[in-house]
């Protein structure tokens, strides 16, 4: 019995060794402990407290399909020369231009967020 109390303290205070050796988060807004011996909380701060980012809910907006837009944005930074949409349906986007040295070209992006290449 006297070995299982020893194990028991000495985990405990390896474990709270750790919390006070680990770095505190920059945004936390608290750290509260809160109970008696026997039980102890530990409550970090509120997500809803780090700025105002996530009170107009998350960092950015983003699409929930691609957009011709989108696509043509991607197929120019992928190296195509004056790009434009040739055919758009519900599934696919398909973007047609000139490759530097391989003529005319086309890429065929899906309508998923990212606009993902598919040919």
């Amino acid at each position: 019995m006297f070995k299982f109390a020893k194990m028991a303290a000495l985990s405990a205070l390896v474990g709270l060794g750790t919390m006070a050796a680990a770095p505190v988060q920059a945004n936390a807004t608290s750290l509260q402990f809160h109970g008696n011996a026997s039980v102890v909380t530990v409550q970090w701060g509120s997500r809803h407290h780090r700025g105002d980012r996530w009170h107009r809910g998350g960092p950015r907006h983003h699409r929930q399909a691609c957009t011709p837009g989108q696509a043509v944005h991607k197929a120019a930074r992928m190296g195509l020369r004056d790009p434009r949409v040739v055919n758009a349906n519900r599934n696919v986007i398909r973007v047609a231009g000139r490759a530097w040295r391989h003529g005319r070209t086309a890429i065929v992006f899906a309508r998923a967020p990212n606009c993902p290449v598919i040919r």
